[in-house]
């Protein structure tokens, strides 16, 4: 006598494709937002009369509630116990609240003059607002991703991340390509942060619709299990923590992220400026080549998924992706090569080792941490990362300032500083040799422990 076949919802194609889109949508809104002041800065500096130093302090604070109160390992644990559905909305909200906050900040005249903690009233509420959104943002990542796990463990996993991310990354390039035209148009450096406070509304909502998915997709797994025995799934506990950070695999990933992504996006807050100091590009125009950036990761990123679903090698791809950021960078730093085409295929590179890096390094977590553990082992990699998310952007704005000013132009009639860019650039390009270094030693942590990194995700 056969057995009877049982499927759950995931088992349904359009059903989990859905799920994905929904999620992903929610992502778009976030990311619009994370970007959305890098094109800005000239025009920070002409109309609010920001320095470089305090657009990367504003930049940096990303990071702050992250890593200093932990707020992200907190999510994790919120996750890992309360589940997808609540820790989803709960980001949503936050990302929608740091967000208003940034936008008051920034709109408003009535921080004019007023001094906090040693800087301008304007630049530490925008800066408390996007940390704000930051434990909102990174927060909904990781709970993105578990639900991804969810969804498509066994299946097309990457290829689902990648798609994610891709759309995470439209999000990027919008914001890079359509943030200075606004602003200019509207004469408003603050109706950018509208336009995101209010895409950050519709996905709260895109992420409500989806806890109905999820509700469905619970109760269909209850009733496959139904006459089976199955073991029931051992809860998260507090100990996990130290039995993740025990694992050198998981910190050779979570090392390899903040190197890599440091690398990456603080260069994209300032990718807009350094196509106006050393390219001669128009400021309005200067995001548009940055945002090559996300629009080939759309593609990319899915296809490098895809590859690594079907055939493997997950370390090998992540190698390839650093030996790609190091030339991008290093051919950034030499003063020489300032012509703007050059610019251009740069980006284009840069976009194809974005797109191998993170296509490989998010499905490998699944393949070294077990799944109850999962949402804080995201969550602690996401709280490596924001080191550098954090200190990076302001690293940079403070060796602008300090060592970079090489003279002033006038932007809107009023005069703003030119920068040589040659020194960042050298310091992104540190980042990405060792980036290099420590996806070559999670190689040979994969050949050592045999986690699989380099076989396809696809079980048949």
């Amino acid at each position: 006598m056969t057995e009877t076949i049982r499927t759950t919802l995931r088992d349904s194609k359009a059903a989990r494709w859905t799920a994905l889109a929904v999620v992903a949508f929610t992502m778009l809104c976030g990311y619009y937002l994370a970007d959305v002041m890098a094109p800005l800065k000239p025009l920070l500096e002409s109309q609010k009369g920001w320095s470089s130093t305090e657009y990367g302090f504003f930049t940096s604070a990303y990071g702050w509630f992250n890593v200093f109160l932990m707020m992200l390992i907190l999510g994790g644990i919120i996750l890992d116990k309360m589940g997808v559905r609540f820790t989803g909305v709960m980001a949503a909200i936050i990302m929608v609240v740091g967000t208003a906050v940034k936008y008051w900040a920034i709109s408003t005249h009535s921080l004019d003059g007023v001094i906090l903690l040693g800087w301008k009233g304007q630049v530490m509420v925008a800066a408390l607002g996007y940390a704000t959104f930051g434990v909102g943002v990174e927060i909904a990542g990781i709970t993105v991703s578990k639900i991804i796990v969810k969804w498509f463990k066994g299946k097309e996993m990457a290829l689902a991340m990648g798609l994610e991310m891709a759309t995470a990354r439209m999000g990027t390039a919008l914001a890079l390509s359509t943030s200075a035209p606004l602003a200019e148009a509207m004469h408003d450096v603050s109706v950018p942060i509208l336009i995101c406070l209010i895409m950050l509304c519709i996905g709260l909502i895109s992420f409500i619709l989806y806890t109905f998915m999820d509700k469905k997709l619970d109760a269909s797994i209850a009733a496959d299990n139904v006459g089976r025995e199955v073991e029931p799934e051992e809860e998260f506990k507090l100990s996990d923590i130290k039995v993740i950070f025990m694992n050198k695999g998981w910190w050779y990933i979570a090392i390899l992220c903040v190197l890599f992504y440091s690398a990456v996006f603080p260069f994209l807050k300032y990718a807009s400026d350094l196509m106006v100091n050393k390219f001669g590009v128009k400021e309005s125009l200067a995001g548009l080549i940055p945002s090559l950036l996300p629009f080939g990761t759309m593609i990319l990123t899915p296809t490098f998924g895809n590859l690594y679903d079907r055939k493997g090698k997950g370390a090998t791809i992540m190698i390839l992706g650093s030996v790609l950021l190091i030339f991008v960078h290093t051919m950034f730093s030499i003063p020489l090569f300032n012509n703007y085409l050059f610019a251009i295929f740069l980006i284009i590179v840069l976009g194809i080792g974005f797109s191998l890096v993170p296509s490989a390094m998010w499905p490998s977590v699944p393949k070294i941490i077990p799944e109850k553990q999962l949402g804080t082992a995201y969550a602690m990699i996401f709280w490596v990362q924001n080191w550098g998310l954090m200190g990076v952007p302001a690293l940079i704005g403070w060796v602008l300032d300090r060592y970079c000013i090489i003279g002033t132009t006038v932007v809107a009639g009023n005069p703003v500083h030119t920068y040589n860019y040659t020194i960042p650039m050298m310091i992104f390009t540190s980042l990405g040799v060792l980036a290099l270094i420590f996806s070559f030693l999670l190689k040979a942590e994969d050949r050592k422990k045999g986690y699989g990194l380099e076989l396809p995700n696809i079980q048949n």
